[in-house]
């Protein structure tokens, strides 16, 4: 299949890099002078462990062609509408999409726009930009969670498998994506506010933490989707991650980029959420 992975950050770079070791064709979309040193350099992975050059068809979206059969969204909420509009002319309603940036509400914005297979996502993974041409992987965490549609998430499926990335396909792909966005959210809204890490946050905000992570449990419950259980998981989880590791939105607010502020702080409308969410408005 081809197969279009746009945004070559932390997370499309990585999964490009792997789809690139398979049987498919992969198209990497990127843009600035992190697409040039890939065109020129190859694309660079460093994990924990090891270090690994992936040859890779990076392109700008102006330069797509031909037809794709899947489409990878790996770009910021807020640039997802215009991605679609810049791929659009290359998918038709045969092809499958899904996004898998930050949020809950990205495969609904798809649906309204799109006639293709439109997938729900979300997927967990550490890794950033380390500098032009280089993607950073932290840790072994890595998941892609999608489903909604039976015959093209077992295609997708396939796909991930092909490049031995891990994945699951849950019955219940709205609570999956809630229970995600829980960590996200809670974590990106708390580094970016105390100006540090996941590690330094469970550490020393542990209180602060799980106040915003049940405050989204019961937004999650006023739309009949129940993750208090994820709570403690969710806390478990960050005691396990490095101690500096960041959420790419702490991340996008120390380097002076734009960030995500509204998908994963200004959409739960809760006390210490919102108190949070106007002190880094006021940042922003």
């Amino acid at each position: 299949m081809r197969i279009a992975v746009i945004g070559l950050g932390g997370v499309g770079g990585f999964i490009c890099a792997m789809l690139s070791k398979t049987h498919h064709e992969v198209v990497g979309f990127g843009r600035g002078e992190h697409l040039k040193a890939i065109q020129h350099n190859g694309l660079e992975i460093v994990e924990d462990e090891n270090s690994w050059i992936a040859t890779v068809d990076a392109r700008d979206l102006d330069a797509a062609d031909g037809y794709f059969d899947v489409v990878l969204f790996c770009v910021k909420s807020y640039d997802l509408e215009e991605a679609y509009k810049k791929i659009a002319p290359y998918i038709d309603t045969n092809t499958i999409i899904l996004s898998f940036s930050n949020g809950v509400a990205n495969g609904d914005t798809l649906k309204n726009i799109s006639d293709c297979k439109v997938l729900d996502a979300c997927i967990y993974i550490i890794s950033h930009v380390q500098e032009s041409g280089v993607i950073r992987k932290k840790g072994k965490v890595f998941a892609a969670i999608f489903g909604g549609l039976d015959e093209p998430t077992m295609r997708v499926a396939e796909i991930f498998s092909d490049a031995h990335l891990r994945y699951k396909t849950p019955d219940d792909i709205q609570k999956a994506i809630w229970k995600k966005y829980m960590f996200i959210s809670a974590f990106a809204t708390a580094c970016s506010y105390y100006d540090n890490t996941i590690g330094y946050i469970y550490e020393h905000h542990k209180v602060e933490v799980t106040t915003l992570l049940n405050e989204i449990a019961q937004v999650a419950h006023g739309k009949g989707i129940e993750i208090a259980d994820e709570v403690q998981k969710a806390l478990a989880t960050a005691s396990k991650v490095p101690y500096d590791s960041s959420p790419s939105m702490y991340l996008d607010f120390k380097n002076k980029k734009r960030v995500e502020l509204e998908s994963l702080s200004g959409y739960i409308k809760t006390p210490l959420m919102q108190k949070m969410y106007e002190e880094l408005r006021s940042r922003d």
